[in-house]
């Protein structure tokens, strides 16, 4: 083929061209009219939210719920505290519940330890009988037991005189408070002087509640109590004189 054939060739291929370019330009611009208005159109009434082409529009990407951490802000509570009452401090006194053990200091004897602790004499000469005697005879460094306030030693049957014969020998009588022998000697129809003989006392007076002795009975005749003779004394007699009125 020769190269003026082919310069034809070439020059009619743009001939055509340029006679099909006018009719694709105007093709192209109806066809962007026609895509505009039914932008338009869809704009105005269709579903704005789903693509207009669905083959161009990309792929959305779906949400996820991600769990975010919200700071609580602390809500400040009042709450009313009740006001502290004081209660005044009670402090009592210890008061011996039962004997107890108590190391005798300089000058101390029975008697007053019973009234410093206001117990019975008796009885505290009763416990401490074994080791101190019935004189209860202590020393400073000693142990002694104090009975309780209140205590009292067991009471003593009553005798009964008339099964006893004359100089019967009583054994172990405990003398009790406010005793002395002339009242023990009265009580028991004997003597003082008989009792003080038998015990082997060196002075009357020197005696004390608790202290053990022995008494000799019905050594005397029981007196009976004479009884008061009460005499009536009359008041004066009184005369009445009855007048009789006359006529």
């Amino acid at each position: 083929m020769s190269k003026k054939d082919n310069a034809e060739e070439i020059i009619t291929s743009y001939k055509k061209r340029q006679q099909w370019g006018p009719f694709l330009v105007g093709a192209l611009a109806v066809l962007l009219v026609v895509v505009g208005i039914f932008v338009v159109v869809f704009w105005l009434t269709g579903d704005t939210s789903k693509p207009l082409l669905p083959f161009l529009a990309s792929k959305t990407p779906t949400p996820t719920n991600t769990a975010t951490s919200t700071p609580v802000t602390p809500t400040l509570t009042f709450t009313n505290t009740p006001t502290e009452t004081m209660t005044p401090t009670i402090t009592m006194t210890s008061t011996a519940s039962g004997p107890f053990e108590y190391v005798v200091q300089e000058n101390d004897n029975c008697y007053d330890l019973a009234i410093k602790y206001n117990t019975s004499l008796a009885v505290l000469i009763k416990l401490n009988e074994a080791k101190y005697g019935t004189n209860c005879i202590i020393s400073p460094g000693a142990k002694i037991i104090i009975p309780p306030p209140g205590a009292a030693l067991p009471t003593s049957t009553p005798v009964d005189l008339t099964k006893l014969s004359r100089g019967f020998v009583l054994k172990g009588y405990e003398i009790q408070q406010g005793e002395s022998l002339g009242v023990i000697a009265e009580k028991f129809l004997s003597t003082v002087d008989a009792i003080v003989k038998l015990n082997k006392l060196t002075d009357v007076n020197a005696i004390f509640m608790g202290q053990v002795i022995d008494i000799p009975v019905n050594l005397i005749t029981p007196v009976p109590t004479a009884r008061p003779t009460v005499t009536q004394t009359l008041g004066p007699t009184i005369a009445f004189t009855t007048l009789t009125p006359t006529p």
